[in-house]
């Protein structure tokens, strides 16, 4: 099985995290510098097998689409020009910085650990593809 991949693209910075083989965790990759997001992209699928990318979408409260997707669509686009043989999915991330700043104050990072905005990005990431897994799941997706 091919793995799924999420990504929570910032303006500076994008968090990425995969699935297992069997889709059964999500795992962080680690986060990058957006700019050079079609380079990694293209090294991991040459090497690990990708068959969707889930992009983290942020809205607002009243569910409209926030200012930042204004630079995450044309990337997407950019990204699926490149992988037609990639689904992309948005999905929805409200409050997955939040609940990854408060699963670094449950795991015992320190306050200069936390300042780490990279390390944030790619728990979101995390938090975005286990989300998103369980959606699917329990819509038999």
């Amino acid at each position: 099985m091919a793995r799924w991949m999420a990504l929570d693209i910032g303006q500076k910075r994008t968090g990425v995290a995969v699935t297992d083989p069997l889709r059964i965790i999500a795992s962080p990759v680690g986060y990058i510098a957006t700019n050079d997001l079609k380079s990694f992209l293209q090294q991991y699928v040459a090497n690990e097998p990708v068959e969707k990318i889930v992009v983290g979408y942020p809205r607002q409260m009243n569910n409209t689409p926030s200012d930042a997707v204004k630079y995450i669509e044309p990337r997407v686009n950019e990204l699926k020009k490149l992988y037609q043989n990639i689904e992309f999915v948005y999905y929805d991330e409200r409050f997955t910085s939040k609940m990854s700043f408060q699963a670094m104050i449950d795991g015992g990072l320190s306050q200069s650990q936390r300042r780490n905005k990279g390390l944030v990005d790619q728990i979101s990431a995390v938090l975005i593809l286990q989300s998103f897994m369980e959606y699917s799941k329990n819509r038999n997706l």
